[in-house]
């Protein structure tokens, strides 16, 4: 079974066709850049492009970074915050044609892919998988259900919003090394495993390709932490989750 998912990000929307009996995409994604400002009509028009990139005409999940109930954005993180009371599943769906759109909260689309097929398989305990990218975005599991929309991105840390200072964005931008980076992520996730316990923690967003230079790096957390397996492409394999009523 074929899904298309398309996953809005702070810096890039990227989609692709999923084949969801494999939990991979079924032909290399196709991406453009977030729109600056990133206001509704900008964005969708990004998403239209994507999707149209394909000749899409099918049932579309897509993600978006902020929390989503019934459809529509009750925050917007690294998007204009003209999304907010947004019915994002309606305004998208009209420059569609009216297919059927399924949005959920990115790093949640993220994680239920990780849970399904990738990093998370089998595990019944408490998993928090954390995306990496402009913010940081997370996916709480316990007994292998979500708890839908936690943002723990913007828990306070020291005094900041903690994707202020953790995220990858924040590396890139002062240009930090991947040891000091490492530090503040670890100072981050004991922050978070004090709150929560998990016995693990996923790592997700662009930053996963490169885990090997920073995981080794992080000291003291007693949960187990891995990188993604399906990296960078797990919002769009849970978009499409979404779409087809499995996520």
């Amino acid at each position: 079974m074929q899904i298309f998912g398309v996953d809005i990000g702070g810096s890039g929307i990227k989609g692709a066709p999923v084949d969801l009996d494999r939990g991979d995409l079924t032909t290399e994604r196709h991406k453009v850049l977030t729109p600056h400002p990133a206001t509704p009509d900008a964005v969708v028009g990004g998403v239209r492009e994507v999707v149209d990139h394909f000749g899409w005409t099918g049932p579309v999940g897509a993600t978006f970074p902020g929390v989503i109930t019934d459809g529509t954005a009750r925050t917007a993180a690294n998007v204009d915050k003209s999304w907010i009371g947004t019915d994002i599943q309606a305004l998208v769906s009209s420059r569609l044609g009216g297919v059927p759109v399924t949005v959920l909260n990115d790093a949640d689309a993220a994680g239920v892919a990780e849970m399904h097929f990738g990093a998370g398989v089998g595990r019944t305990g408490t998993v928090i998988l954390l995306t990496f990218g402009t913010g940081i975005g997370s996916a709480l599991f316990t007994g292998g259900r979500l708890v839908a929309n936690t943002e723990l991105g913007h828990v306070e840390l020291h005094g900041h919003d903690a994707e202020k200072r953790a995220s990858s964005k924040a590396r890139e931008d002062e240009d930090l090394t991947w040891e000091h980076w490492a530090g503040r992520v670890q100072k981050y996730l004991a922050h978070v495993e004090m709150l929560f316990s998990p016995e693990l923690f996923i790592i997700g967003g662009g930053v996963s390709r490169k885990a090997h230079k920073f995981l080794p790096l992080i000291e003291g957390i007693r949960a187990e932490i891995v990188p993604a397996q399906l990296q960078n492409n797990a919002g769009i394999v849970g978009a499409a989750m979404a779409a087809a009523g499995e996520a």
